[in-house]
């Protein structure tokens, strides 16, 4: 049994505190948090501290907290020879206080308070300077049921970088279909076939063999009369001749 120490109360913190919930080889010993208000729901289910020097004895420590808090409650925790991770994409392992054995627990995915999570299809990204280590974090990453990959700071950066492409550069992309179609009071809903067929396309082909439209057919009459409607809205204009103009170089397409 992997005895762990959630630190944190945020979206990725709530989830992990699930998850290990229903985990049959991981026990949640306890959970930090400087507001006590945040995790006092929990408080029949887990011990639940906002005092670091009451920390219990534990097997990780995970410190599932915002970037820019990662290295200084590290260098807070009053011990020092234990596992500690954060399960930052963009922070580096070295960031974590070089008193602990320092590694990182990265779930690969977005995360909603309060909205429904499935960890079997959440891929858990795994570093650790001490490869001991490493057993302890893969079987604390198996137990929540999804894939695992072995992973140096370099390729968890892209891989972080590449995410906020695929998902909140996207999300951002579907906010701004939203706008267009209440512009004219039409229902966003009706796309929403086009958006889940547009991601189960490169569970089989490749984003490159994947994509279509206007701008990879070079369709000049077809871009001009989406250009004039959004002559009103200089913002979305330049996302839409940006992306067009990537898409045309990307597919050997001239610019516009």
């Amino acid at each position: 049994m992997i005895s762990v120490v959630i630190l944190g109360a945020g979206n990725v913190a709530s989830h992990l505190y699930r998850g290990f919930r229903e985990a049959d080889n991981v026990t949640v010993s306890q959970w930090y948090n400087r507001s006590l208000d945040s995790i006092s729901e929990h408080s029949n289910e887990v011990d639940i501290t906002d005092d670091l020097s009451n920390l219990k004895v534990a097997d990780v420590y995970i410190l599932a907290v915002s970037d820019d808090a990662i290295a200084e409650l590290s260098e807070q925790l009053p011990f020092e020879d234990r596992v500690v991770v954060h399960t930052s994409g963009g922070v580096g392992v070295y960031d974590l206080d070089k008193k602990h054995r320092r590694g990182v627990l990265y779930p690969l995915q977005s995360f909603t308070k309060g909205a429904e999570l499935d960890f079997a299809n959440v891929p858990m990204c795994i570093e650790t300077i001490y490869k001991d280590s490493y057993p302890m974090l893969k079987e604390l990453a198996l137990s929540l049921g999804g894939p695992i990959q072995k992973v140096n700071s370099d390729q968890r950066r892209v891989l972080h970088l590449a995410a906020v492409f695929v998902n909140n550069f996207t999300n951002q992309l579907y906010r701004i279909g939203h706008e267009i179609t209440e512009s004219e009071g039409a229902e966003f809903d009706i796309l929403k076939p086009l958006i889940l067929e547009t991601a189960k396309k490169i569970e089989h082909l490749s984003p490159f063999r994947a994509q279509t439209g206007p701008a990879k057919r070079h369709d000049k009459k077809t871009i001009k009369k989406h250009l004039k409607i959004l002559d009103n809205n200089i913002e979305h204009k330049k996302i839409y001749e940006l992306l067009t103009a990537s898409i045309q170089k990307t597919h050997g397409r001239k610019k516009l």
